[in-house]
């Protein structure tokens, strides 16, 4: 027996936070993902083994098979050991037979890079253990479950969580501007948990969750880089008052002549920019040297 499993990292343009309350959000697929690989062991345990971009190991430990309980009991084996639980849970077959297994993860991108390292697991285990990722998500890490919508799609996405309910469409950006749009990472990784947990203490009205689905919307009938500016902008400042935080372009990047967006949870992780590729040069003096654009990002 051996088996792989691949999925797709994901990016959030828009309604990060209000997307858990219902709003509609577009989201878009990465190139990067993270595959996972079962083969048979001779040994009866679980060997599990995670390597990074570079194919270096940065996780490796034990699990019983019975119960899955780890050999370390560090934060991350304790992560993985609620995960392969749920999963059986949901499959009372899944690792029944008491096989000894090594498994093995790789990513295609830096884990500080927020293109989703626990969703592409848990949608990986769940392909493994047949059971439904978007339940096994709500067992196990929580969130709104854009990322696993983006994790088995191959196109953007409008995504929707209605009543606790995922739902989602593929769509086609038809963007004649995106060697305009840029992905510059903040070189900090963000705590998502952290990020929803602040925003659960605010409430936000129904008026202001149809603002951004209607930015999400339009975006989809954008035809040129300035009516895509001021969507962008909008969305900023709406989910600045929201937060009660400074948009990133206030606080870090005010010289900067054009549109920059926050993407997930504010503070790390990618920003989107506009601008040509002279424009990057501000980006890179200021020490952010991590710049992808946005053909060589969206699957």
């Amino acid at each position: 027996m051996k088996k792989e499993f691949k999925s797709n990292g994901k990016l959030l343009l828009t309604g990060e936070y209000v997307v858990l309350d219902g709003a509609t959000a577009l989201a878009i697929p990465t190139k990067y993902g993270q595959s996972l690989k079962v083969s048979v062991s001779e040994r009866e345990i679980i060997h599990w083994k995670s390597l990074d971009e570079n194919g270096s190991l940065w996780y490796e430990d034990f699990f019983d098979l019975k119960n899955f309980e780890s050999k370390n009991r560090n934060e991350i084996s304790e992560t993985l050991s609620k995960i392969l639980n749920e999963a059986r849970k949901l499959n009372p077959d899944f690792l029944s037979e008491n096989q000894g297994i090594n498994i093995t993860t790789k990513l295609d991108f830096h884990r500080n890079w927020g293109l989703g390292t626990s969703s592409t697991l848990i949608n990986n285990i769940a392909q493994w253990a047949k059971v439904d990722a978007f339940e096994l998500l709500k067992t196990s890490f929580g969130g709104s479950g854009y990322d696993i919508a983006a994790a088995q799609t191959d196109t953007p996405i409008l995504y929707e969580l209605k009543n606790g309910t995922s739902h989602f469409i593929k769509i086609n950006l038809s963007w004649d501007f995106t060697d305009r749009l840029f992905f510059v990472h903040l070189n900090q990784k963000q705590d998502s948990k952290e990020g929803i947990a602040k925003y659960k203490n605010n409430s936000v009205n129904e008026k202001t969750l149809q603002r951004i689905s209607d930015i999400s919307n339009k975006l989809l009938l954008c035809h040129s880089l300035s009516d895509f500016e001021t969507l962008m902008n909008a969305h900023e400042e709406i989910i600045s008052e929201i937060i009660k935080l400074p948009t990133v372009k206030e606080q870090f990047f005010s010289d900067y002549p054009n549109t920059i967006k926050s993407l997930g949870a504010w503070g790390g992780d990618f920003i989107l920019v506009t601008g040509n590729k002279k424009d990057m040069e501000y980006f890179r003096r200021k020490g952010f040297g991590t710049i992808v654009p946005f053909e060589e990002m969206i699957l």
